[in-house]
């Protein structure tokens, strides 16, 4: 791995540090590979779990607490552009909803799994890109 990168969130943070102390690489931590929204207590769950699923539903709906899903999308191409030459192999440790936004923009929404837009991505599944194309979508054949 020449290169490991994270979303600001705890929990890809620590994921990155244990990859990146394997690779013998620091983590680098940028913005635009944060998740779509991110509950904050400044509303309730419910009406979190309300703007989430019409992020789902509309892609150019503005959540009250984060991106539409276009514009999550937006950011996590623009970060994967920029990196995309020159850096080998790279592992990049972010979420599943910017991860199905970022899809939904590369390959169109009928190529997307529909368990993904509708029940999330399962944890620690890899999703694998060479430059801007889609090899693999959300595998967990490394899990136990």
């Amino acid at each position: 791995m020449s290169a490991v990168f994270s979303s600001p969130m705890r929990r890809a943070v620590q994921t990155a540090e244990s990859i990146a102390e394997a690779s013998g690489v620091a983590v680098e931590v940028d913005d635009r590979i944060r998740e779509r929204m991110n509950w904050d207590g400044s509303q309730s769950i419910e009406e979190f779990l309300a703007d989430w699923a019409t992020t789902v539903s509309d892609r150019d709906f503005v959540p009250a607490s984060g991106d539409s899903s276009h514009r999550a999308a937006q950011r996590f191409r623009s970060f994967l552009a920029e990196h995309a030459e020159g850096h080998g192999s790279v592992a990049v440790c972010t979420h599943g909803g910017v991860t199905v936004d970022l899809l939904r923009t590369l390959i169109g929404d009928r190529a997307v799994p529909s368990e993904l837009l509708y029940r999330g991505v399962p944890s620690c599944a890899i999703t694998t890109l060479h430059d801007l194309e889609v090899v693999s979508i959300a595998s967990t054949a490394h899990r136990p």
